[in-house]
């Protein structure tokens, strides 16, 4: 972590320090000396100068609690934008009113900006305090060379900490998403375990049991005999069952919860999701299989579509449910072996649906999955 995100957010879990960005602040905070060097220098007398204190005092409080107020990189506190719009007052009011050294209050609140807006946002807001630094400069008759000076720093100044917030936040992203990745790397290991244990173990005991079944009928002329081979078939049967139960458990996750998984994943990716579902819930096996399906589709977006958006709707009537996935990427089918979607196929085509998947008509990639109701998922 650099100093200068030290001095913005702290945390890898994108909930900010607060001893660390009341440290930073503090240390930018001595350009108040400026207004109130003015008051205690004499330049400011009278009612006026009352009026320049309890501003100063008024705006370090509100620039202090806006700074201290957002929850994380992504979402501003409960009061955020009402501390801004008031911190913002009083810098405006305090330049047009005192000029000269109050000029540096607009510049501290350009960095309010630039920590919690938008970056759009932050640079209208820039250029408004330019604005303001400009006419209370004139206003107030202060030397030209004066206030480009002030303007400079209110242009750069916010500039740089756009610029060092979101490199904070794009560092903050990129950790959700190797987690991520991490995440989706050892789901497809267990996939990978639980098919082989279904193949091998499933296959091994299935043909135990169909020998033990040859052995018990040739072997009904001898009650001992039988008795111990209708218990190796028992203890196969049930052996093969709680494989399968163990099969089911790693392989078979909800479509709600994939739906839910899959908007984190494109987030956390910078993709943009929209979900959009209708007629479920599904019956269990078509669940299943449909959530498999959005996995499988999501993770194919996230490596290799390079979308901003991804669009998923899951429609069922009744008869049949389907499953599209649209996003404003690249287009075409990815090439790579591991992208999954051949093995999405074979389990869609063995519960009797159809996959169809390519660049879409207005660019992008679109996978739509469609299965009848009433047919049984491929275990």
């Amino acid at each position: 972590m650099s100093f200068a995100d030290k001095l913005t957010f702290g945390g890898a879990d994108g909930v900010p320090n607060r001893r660390r960005r009341l440290f930073g602040i503090s240390i930018g905070l001595v350009y108040v000396l400026y207004p109130i060097s003015s008051l205690v220098s004499g330049d400011i007398t009278g009612v006026k100068a009352v009026w320049g204190w309890a501003s100063i005092v008024a705006f370090l409080t509100c620039y202090i609690a806006t700074t201290l107020s957002p929850r994380s990189f992504y979402e501003p506190g409960r009061w955020t934008y009402h501390l801004l719009a008031v911190t913002t007052a009083i810098s405006v009011v305090s330049a047009l009113a005192f000029g000269d050294a109050w000029l540096t209050l607009p510049i501290f609140t350009v960095v309010l900006y630039s920590f919690t807006l938008s970056p759009r946002g932050a640079v209208m807001g820039m250029f408004g305090m330019l604005a303001v630094v400009i006419v209370s400069g004139l206003l107030a008759r202060v030397e030209p060379g004066v206030i480009v000076i002030f303007g400079f720093q209110v242009v750069t100044l916010g500039l740089l900490f756009i610029g060092v917030r979101n490199t904070r936040v794009l560092a903050h992203q990129l950790r959700e998403a190797q987690g991520e990745v991490a995440r989706l790397a050892a789901a497809d290991e267990r996939l990978r375990i639980s098919r082989d244990l279904h193949d091998l173990l499933g296959h091994s005991l299935s043909l135990i049991v169909l020998k033990s079944e040859l052995a018990g009928r040739l072997a009904e002329d001898s009650p001992k005999v039988l008795r111990e081979v209708r218990d190796i078939e028992s203890v196969a049967r049930q052996a093969l069952v709680e494989v399968r139960e163990a099969v089911t458990g790693y392989r078979q996750r909800s479509l709600s919860e994939e739906l839910d998984n899959a908007r984190a994943v494109l987030r956390a990716a910078g993709v943009e999701p929209q979900v959009r579902v209708s007629g479920t819930p599904l019956p269990d096996l078509l669940d299943g299989l449909l959530g498999w399906a959005v996995r499988e589709g999501v993770t194919n977006v996230v490596r290799h579509a390079g979308a901003d958006r991804c669009e998923i709707e899951v429609t069922y009537d009744g008869k049949a449910v389907t499953l599209e996935i649209m996003d404003d990427g690249r287009g075409g089918e990815p090439q790579q072996p591991g992208s999954g979607l051949s093995g999405l196929r074979e389990r869609v085509l063995g519960a009797g649906g159809s996959v169809t998947a390519g660049s879409a008509p207005k660019g992008g990639f679109a996978l739509k999955v469609r299965v009848p109701a009433g047919v049984k998922a491929p275990a």
